[in-house]
């Protein structure tokens, strides 16, 4: 198994399908962004709050793997693993139904820094992830 740094459980609501009866496949991205938001936050760090001093990390790349579908109802378990590859923070993260550990979905999302709108690396960001940041 995996070795993540952190992990959350969310419910998929009805809304969040399509006419198939599967979550839509746009909505494991905000999934996987609502987890990276909390990541943060249990880091210390506030998206708001770094935006206002200048400070905003975006998405650069993203590679996407769909498994098996989530279907409203089900509970499901999202976990991310980070690591950092020059300026880019890269988020592994991965969805799993939660009745039977099902893989889901596999992400891989690579976010940069700018800094007062230009590339660079974040003091903030470094520090309140060094505890997990592995170097590669």
């Amino acid at each position: 198994m995996e070795k993540y740094h952190f992990e959350t459980r969310m419910e998929v609501r009805d809304y969040e399908c399509d006419i198939e009866g599967i979550v839509n496949n746009a909505q494991y991205i905000h999934y996987c962004e609502h987890t990276r938001h909390l990541f943060l936050k249990e880091c210390g760090l506030s998206f708001a709050e770094m935006h206002r001093k200048g400070v905003d990390a975006v998405v650069a790349r993203m590679q996407l793997q769909y498994k098996v579908p989530l279907r409203p109802d089900d509970e499901f378990i999202s976990r991310l693993r980070l690591t950092k590859e020059g300026i880019k923070y890269v988020f592994h993260q991965d969805l799993y139904r939660a009745s039977d550990e099902a893989i889901c979905f596999r992400g891989k999302i690579e976010l940069v820094c700018l800094v007062n709108g230009r590339l660079g690396q974040s003091e903030d960001y470094d520090r309140a992830f060094a505890k997990f940041v592995e170097n590669q």
